[in-house]
């Protein structure tokens, strides 16, 4: 791999998950198997999250959305702070879980906002505020 995937990898996780609580997905890899590992981190983090073709935070809420749906609920969590990191807004964030029950249901869109409920109580922003 080039010294520039290398670069924008550490940036780019820099960017989404500085300050994250809980294991990270590259943690888990890691303690398992560093090379590939570093393989999936150089690909997920430094060449898909990191191309500039869509904003990070439009990036991020089509995560929070198809995590959503799959009720992947630990990763979500994991998304939603990233998704606040990269400047995603609270109320944004629960429009695009409410948007989900139209296509993955009500569960799921239950989930998904107790999810975003628990990042935004560990972050101190819950309750949030009433304007949109």
């Amino acid at each position: 791999m080039s010294d520039e995937i290398v670069r924008k990898t550490a940036e780019t996780a820099k960017l989404y998950f500085e300050g994250v609580e809980g294991e990270r997905p590259y943690d888990l890899w890691k303690a398992f198997d560093k090379g590939l590992a570093r393989d999936l981190s150089l690909f997920i983090t430094g060449q898909m999250y990191a191309r500039e073709r869509i904003p990070h935070t439009v990036r991020q809420m089509i995560t929070v959305a198809a995590l959503t749906v799959l009720e992947k609920t630990e990763e979500l969590e994991l998304h939603l702070q990233a998704a606040l990191n990269v400047g995603c807004k609270p109320r944004e964030l629960a429009e695009v879980i409410f948007q989900t029950a139209v296509y993955g249901g009500v569960p799921a869109m239950n989930q998904g906002l107790k999810a975003l409920r628990r990042v935004l109580e560990a972050r101190g922003q819950w309750p949030m505020p009433d304007e949109v």
